[in-house]
């Protein structure tokens, strides 16, 4: 006989609130009369008590520098809802890897169909070890599916046919080890501002882009929670990996910009850093043509260099 857990999952599939052991989900409607936008797909997150933390038109982007574009409309999106992050964070920090959370808004060239791509439940948990049945994690992408469907009237969740694969560790972790007598709020503040100036200064030399930073702890700290020094989160992403890899997997946009979070317990001496590798677009986007591998992997390489040189 099935657990109750088991049929309780079984519900939650077959209702549609988990979408299918895919690591996206892509929601789909019909655009013909344009009604659907940027803007209004961002007021309906807003009104739905997401935190929007980045917002871009990557064809403009697209345009300036590669002076073409892959799509009739093309943007990456970041957002959160604070209070679920929260409960999610004192489950497990890994949890920041997907906060802000990435989405691509997209339109194909010749097509009047709108979608946006997602990190799903399933993706979710695989990463963050977070168990897709905790209560939390259910919420939070419920709440992300009906907020979806309003966002696009009418529409539907894709079928995914390609099957994720095992590829490559999932995070990228680093460990920064502070001198004892550094661990007063004075001595946090300097090494975090200075590991923070470096790692931005590098990262745009070699051609990443900043596109967003929050700083979640202070937003635990006004909501009670006192665990970290400081916890922040970066958005970064590289124009010529989304440029490539989008060319065959727009829903790519549900992985970028990536997380970059930093945080240190009190008292610990140890600053933790960590993000989603791109192994987690080849692998649950079932890439395989080269040009996109290899902007990946290169990416991914530069990145670890960069902040391995940052934290020495």
């Amino acid at each position: 006989m099935k657990s109750i857990k088991s049929l309780i999952l079984v519900f939650l599939l077959t209702s549609g609130i988990i979408a299918s052991a895919q690591d996206i989900q892509i929601y789909t409607a019909d655009n013909s009369n344009g009604k659907i936008t940027g803007a209004s797909i961002e007021k309906v997150f807003a009104d739905a008590g997401f935190k929007i933390s980045g917002h871009n038109d990557m064809n403009v982007a697209f345009q300036g520098k590669f002076q073409k574009t892959n799509h009739k409309m093309y943007h990456l999106f970041t957002l959160y809802k604070k209070d679920l992050v929260l409960e999610l964070i004192k489950l497990s920090p890994k949890a920041a890897l997907f906060t802000p959370l990435s989405m691509s808004l997209y339109m194909d060239k010749g097509s009047n169909d709108i979608s946006i791509s997602s990190i799903s439940l399933q993706g979710m948990a695989k990463v963050t070890g977070i168990s897709a049945d905790n209560d939390y994690m259910i919420a939070y992408s419920k709440l992300i599916r009906d907020t979806l469907k309003k966002a696009l009237p009418n529409g539907h969740f894709e079928t995914i046919t390609y099957k994720a694969r095992n590829e490559g560790e999932l995070i990228t972790s680093f460990l920064i080890e502070m001198e004892a007598d550094d661990i007063t709020p004075e001595g946090i503040e300097e090494e975090l501002e200075g590991i923070q100036e470096e790692l931005e200064s590098s990262l745009e030399t070699v051609g990443f882009v900043i596109a967003g930073f929050n700083r979640l702890g202070d937003e635990f700290k006004e909501a009670g929670y006192d665990k970290y020094d400081f916890f922040d989160a970066y958005s970064i992403c590289k124009l010529p990996v989304i440029f490539e890899v989008s060319k065959t997997h727009p829903e790519a946009g549900a992985f970028a910009p990536c997380t970059v979070y930093m945080y240190k317990e009190k008292g610990s001496n140890t600053i933790q850093m960590a993000y989603p590798s791109v192994y987690n677009w080849i692998s649950s986007l079932a890439i395989k043509d080269k040009p996109s591998i290899k902007v990946l992997v290169d990416a991914e390489n530069i990145m670890v260099e960069v902040i391995n040189e940052t934290i020495e």
